[in-house]
């Protein structure tokens, strides 16, 4: 009886790591069928998958606070503001929406939904160097685009520092807004201030055009 007993606790530890090691294969097992069997959400009107929006942001707000720019190269003028507004209706406003402007149906049918950066407090409580963050490299998997290859430091500076002042804006830079698209597209066809280097740790963007 009592070599009946020893045996039995020993075969217990073994159990368990056994259970451990088939508990351990079941989870990814179960990902795969739930990713190749059709049951993972991939349409926009389909609901979040499980903790997607969680895990989503953590992993973009960490990326962000570590590599964003500190420092803003340019100058919070009229000049810059004006210029800011022209390009971000040129780039942005499908998406992000424009004063006075419903929303258009692209940004009502793409997931996750792009925040309306002029309706409510928009981006005005971040820091222009997380917005040029998203300028500068996009956001995979949202349709946020990059814009390193096709903007200029300045040109990304300007629509940063536009989005985080968008609640003290001048007249003129109201006015842009609101403006037909290109209706002044020539005063963004040049660098409004001196070339600015890319920010440290991001590689250089498009030349300025």
């Amino acid at each position: 009886m009592v070599k009946y007993e020893i045996q039995k606790g020993r075969n217990k530890p073994v159990k368990f790591i056994g259970g451990l090691i088939l508990g351990l294969l079941i989870v990814p097992f179960g990902a795969y069928l739930y990713f190749t069997g059709g049951a993972a959400p991939v349409a926009t009107t389909d609901s979040d998958m499980p903790f997607e929006n969680y895990f989503a942001h953590k992993a973009l707000n960490a990326r962000i606070a570590k590599d964003m720019p500190k420092n803003v190269p340019i100058q919070p003028t009229e000049t810059n503001y004006v210029a800011g507004a022209e390009l971000y209706k040129q780039h942005c406003g499908v998406c992000h929406g424009l004063p006075l402007s419903p929303k258009t149906a692209i940004a009502t049918g793409m997931y996750p939904r792009p925040p309306q950066l002029f309706q409510g407090k928009g981006v005005t409580d971040d820091e222009p160097g997380e917005t040029y963050w998203k300028i500068f490299n996009g956001i995979r998997l949202t349709g946020m685009p990059g814009f390193s290859k096709t903007l200029s430091e300045t040109q990304m500076w300007q629509m940063a520092l536009l989005l985080a002042n968008a609640d003290k804006l001048p007249p003129a830079a109201k006015a842009e807004l609101v403006a037909p698209v290109g209706a002044n597209a020539a005063t963004t066809t040049v660098p409004l201030v001196s070339p600015i280097p890319p920010a440290p740790g991001f590689p250089s963007s498009a030349p300025a055009k």
